[in-house]
């Protein structure tokens, strides 16, 4: 009751201002029956406390909820999934616990969920993946577990799917390629095994893509070249083989490319210097080889600021560019002629 109070409370300070003096002092139940009207109740950074009241689920004509930068414990009550008016919810970083409850599904409105930097457990529920209208899904920076599976596909109205630092594991599904509106796909620091699908070369509006700190194997495909609005890659911190596709160098718009910690092979080749608005390029600790081509020196990139440019332990041959000649760190040239 207390609990429910302190909430109610700092819903009245948001919604009608804080009255120095007031001739009497409402009930809780007749602060929660002002409310219960409300359509938009954003709390966002007001040191909330105590257990997440399922009392919210009575506030059905909620369409937009922000309760994130708060410390709410508790797991999320069922109730919540009442709010089929809701468009827009978000708990982000809190300390609430246990799984993401199936009645979500009940939301068909949302399109807008953030439950992510919460100690969260458990798999994803099925359920969710049948809410085809999402448009913004952040679960990233929980203690989720499970892997993402084919019905990922469903989601084709998707336009930010943040799963990152979490212990999602198994194959990224193929289906994934049906997301075809999607802009920003972070699958990083989670345990991913298999190979990065060739269907993911559909998702041309694409700007970000990170797989980076996973257990990838396999090569880079090649669709990858498909992406065209790629600003950013970030492929490091896996076990990836092969070389890099061409198609990549082909790539104008990128700005950076991260591929260090990898096995890569193979050499580097002229149409890099297509990469004019590159700002970012690592590519340390593979097994790349052969000449470094002049066109490097045609990127966009402070050469001796070690935060933007890395190829150190490779195998790359002398003689190189004048851009980078005091910069390329050790290589292992033992093979060079």
């Amino acid at each position: 009751m207390i609990k429910h109070l302190i909430l109610l409370l700092f819903i009245g300070l948001v919604f009608w201002g804080c009255e120095e003096e007031q001739e009497t002092t409402p009930t809780v139940d007749e602060w929660w029956e002002d409310y219960l009207d409300y359509q938009y109740l954003d709390l966002g950074g007001n040191n909330l406390t105590g257990d997440f009241p399922p009392e919210i689920g009575d506030m059905t004509n909620l369409i937009e909820l922000a309760l994130y930068n708060n410390e709410l414990t508790g797991p999320l009550p069922p109730e919540i999934g009442n709010l089929t008016n809701l468009t827009y919810l978000n708990l982000y970083d809190n300390q609430l616990t246990g799984s993401i409850p199936p009645e979500i599904e009940n939301m068909t409105n949302l399109t807008y969920l953030s439950l992510g930097a919460n100690p969260l457990t458990g798999p994803i529920p099925s359920e969710l993946w049948n809410m085809t209208q999402m448009n913004y899904l952040y679960l990233n920076y929980t203690e989720l577990t499970g892997s993402v599976p084919s019905e990922v596909g469903n989601m084709t109205n998707m336009i930010d799917f943040i799963l990152h630092d979490n212990h999602f594991s198994g194959d990224i599904p193929p289906e994934i390629g049906n997301l075809t509106k999607m802009e920003l796909l972070y699958l990083r620091n989670n345990e991913i095994t298999g190979s990065i699908p060739r269907e993911i070369g559909d998702m041309t509006n694409l700007a970000y893509l990170s797989l980076s700190s996973n257990q990838l194997t396999g090569s880079i495909p090649s669709e990858i070249g498909n992406l065209n609005n790629l600003l950013g890659l970030n492929l490091f911190n896996n076990e990836l083989t092969g070389g890099i596709p061409l198609e990549i160098w082909e790539m104008t718009n990128l700005v950076a490319l991260n591929l260090f910690h990898n096995k890569l092979t193979g050499s580097l080749p002229q149409e890099i210097g297509n990469l004019t608005n590159m700002t970012m390029l690592k590519l340390h600790d593979n097994e790349l080889n052969g000449e470094i081509p002049e066109s490097l020196c045609e990127l966009n990139i402070t050469w001796s600021d070690t935060n933007r440019f890395r190829i150190y332990n490779n195998h790359f041959c002398p003689p190189y560019p004048s851009c980078i000649e005091n910069y390329v760190g050790y290589q292992d040239t033992t093979n060079c002629n």
